[in-house]
């Protein structure tokens, strides 16, 4: 105690200011960190290339190193937004809308991706993390929650493992596993020596013999199907593909339009004189909505080859329309016909956003087809790195299985 001129005592004087705390916390900073690359884990791994995929597989390694739950959802959301990061100008081209809605299916697109990993983090490491890891990925694989599981780091292993089949899929599940673990830097080496390698012999799916994906340019609207002239054109492509000798053409996605038996004849008609069998996308129309189809056409007619199983939500999907009583929307069948038969050879068949998600291909693959075939419609994907990131996703689930593979895009 010290003294004042008045011989009272008074407490002491601090030499020093009193300090704030500071908001940036040593786990801030790390979550800030963390995002970033799981952002650029994102953006690059889902850039289009396949050869970039594998950047995927360091997600599990960020999502357990966060430092709370909450920085696990935001680590989770920068991966998962960055990855479909062209959803929102997609969906202002397909509805015709502002960007707010592109902006709000976006984020919403997002939520079981974030909540899952989310709801599933530790901060105990060791077996007990592992074990949600791998939780959070099956659950993000098959329906309900797969139905939105984009962006699925195990997607990258026909990239990692070309060739290897169920048991490169296995090597690849393994590897995302020891990325949540304290060995995360010696499961990256090698993960990496094993990129290296297949990067160095890396070859795009073959291409079966007498088979052509032929793609086509006609655009699109909503609520607008195929007219007659875009009928006479496409075939017009699939005599000209005849002609150089192609046994088998495959067409788009909705190519064939609406399927009547108009459309039907007028196919039938026109393919009778050739010595080729056309598999075209189409829509079967019913009073409950209607089944996004490819339709096998030959001169002897054309059967139902193949019914999406998992058709676009939102756009295309509308389960809740049944809840309130109204009819439309497409069909998903989920785990129908994984695999159809054409020609003699066992077919694993992809429309548009079923190359997005997992189940639909690893089902398919459960059934040891000979070929894949993938349809699409990019019409609504103008600007946006859609169409490629599908093609990517096709090829490494194509590669993994060393299937060959037949692909025809709308655009």
């Amino acid at each position: 105690m010290t003294r004042d001129i008045s011989g009272r005592s008074r407490p002491p004087v601090s030499s020093a200011w009193p300090v704030p705390s500071s908001p940036f916390t040593a786990d801030a900073v790390k979550t800030v960190g963390l995002t970033m690359l799981a952002v650029a884990a994102g953006a690059i791994g889902w850039s289009g290339n396949p050869l970039t995929l594998p950047l995927a597989f360091v997600f599990p390694a960020l999502w357990a190193n966060a430092p709370s739950r909450i920085a696990a959802g935001i680590v989770s959301a920068g991966y998962f937004l960055a990855a479909s990061r062209g959803l929102p100008q997609g969906v202002v081209n397909y509805f015709g809308s502002g960007i707010a809605e592109g902006l709000a299916l976006w984020l919403g697109a997002s939520l079981a991706f974030v909540v899952v990993h989310a709801v599933l983090w530790t901060s105990r490491p060791g077996r007990g993390r592992t074990l949600r890891y791998a939780t959070a990925a099956l659950l993000l694989s098959v329906p309900p929650f797969g139905i939105v599981g984009w962006a699925h780091p195990i997607t990258a292993a026909g990239i990692v493992f070309p060739g290897w089949g169920w048991w490169g899929l296995g090597a690849a599940a393994i590897g995302l596993l020891a990325m949540t673990t304290k060995v995360w830097s010696i499961a990256t080496l090698v993960l990496g020596g094993a990129f290296a390698w297949s990067a160095a012999v890396w070859t795009d799916p073959s291409v079966p013999d007498g088979w052509i994906g032929v793609d086509t340019e006609f655009g699109g609207e909503r609520g607008k199907y195929t007219g007659l002239f875009q009928h006479r054109e496409t075939i017009a492509a699939v005599k000209a593909a005849a002609a150089q000798g192609y046994k088998v053409v495959v067409l788009p996605e909705g190519a064939a339009g609406i399927w009547t038996p108009t459309v039907e004849r007028l196919w039938v008609n026109e393919i009778k004189v050739l010595d080729v069998v056309v598999i075209a996308g189409a829509i079967l129309v019913d009073r409950q909505g209607y089944d996004n189809v490819m339709v096998e056409i030959s001169g002897e007619g054309a059967p139902i080859l193949y019914r999406q199983r998992m058709p676009v939500p939102v756009s295309m999907w509308q389960p809740w329309l049944a809840l309130v009583g109204e009819t439309g929307g497409a069909r998903a069948n989920f785990f129908a016909n994984p695999i159809v038969e054409f020609g003699g050879a066992r077919v694993a068949p992809l429309i548009c956003y079923e190359q997005l998600i997992v189940w639909p291909l690893l089902q398919s693959a459960l059934y040891v087809p000979d070929i894949v075939v993938a349809t699409g419609n990019g019409w609504w994907t103008h600007g946006t790195s859609i169409v490629a990131i599908q093609k990517s996703a096709t090829i490494a689930w194509a590669r993994l299985f060393d299937l060959p593979l037949i692909m025809a895009l709308n655009i």
